[in-house]
């Protein structure tokens, strides 16, 4: 059973994982493991088509300081992030993508951001010596830029699935939030920073792991992001307006 409250609550976001899954929630428990504190990890299971959640109900037997929620259809990264937080018992909660793209051995920093006295903790990823990884690369920088264009956002990178939060600052936050997709990153972000939230950006390594196939259609994905951005300019344009003065 998990304790009632914790220090620290993991949400992992799971969908169509592959055979590379097991191996990964080890490295990311292995991290957990290291805290001095007291800890749990959500598992969010988003109606995956492979044995996504075979492995995980064989990972929950053996963790127990763990929960799982199963999504009766497919949702999206956004709503599974935002149920695995709407149930975390830490006080410091956030999620990373399961992948390990970006190693998990940045936890404990991003721990250490949030008790330094911010309230959001997000990754700005860099890249080094990945040629395969280039189109991803320069896409995720344009649309870093067209972010920072269209909504004055001053984010280095919004989209890095590597958010820290303190749960009592993030609630309000999380009850505006309307994106169950990708998009979903950008728009808490940007909320967390008409909130007035202090965020925080630590720079992390990010490396392309050429045995795993991408969930995201780099073209379509890219077209329905930019609709996205417009979409959330207009609501809020008059709150981005007052970012230039």
């Amino acid at each position: 059973m998990v304790p009632k409250t914790c220090d620290f609550s993991l949400i992992l976001a799971c969908y169509n994982e592959g055979p590379t899954f097991e191996d990964n929630v080890g490295k990311i428990v292995g991290e957990l493991k290291k805290l001095k504190g007291t800890w749990e990890v959500i598992f969010v299971e988003d109606k995956s088509s492979d044995s996504t959640l075979e492995t995980l109900e064989r990972i929950c037997r053996q963790i127990k300081n763990s929960k799982l929620i199963l999504h009766k259809i497919n949702e999206g990264r956004g709503k599974s992030v935002r149920d695995g937080i709407l149930v975390a018992d830490g006080e410091i909660c956030g999620f990373i993508d399961v992948d390990c793209e970006i190693s998990p051995s940045y936890v404990p920093i991003f721990i250490e951001e949030i008790k330094k006295g911010n309230d959001v903790a997000i990754a700005t990823r860099f890249y080094e010596n990945q040629p395969h990884a280039i189109a991803r690369t320069v896409s995720s920088k344009a649309y870093s830029f067209v972010v920072s264009m269209l909504l004055k956002a001053p984010f280095t990178d919004t989209e890095a699935g590597f958010k820290f939060f303190r749960k009592a600052k993030i609630l309000p936050i999380i009850a505006k939030s309307r994106d169950d997709g990708w998009f979903f990153d950008t728009e808490i972000c940007m909320l967390a920073h008409f909130g007035g939230l202090k965020i925080s950006q630590v720079p992390v390594l990010f490396i392309r792991r050429e045995d795993k196939k991408s969930t995201v259609r780099l073209i379509p994905d890219s077209a329905n992001y930019f609709r996205k951005l417009l979409a959330f300019r207009g609501k809020y344009k008059d709150m981005i307006n007052k970012l230039n003065d």
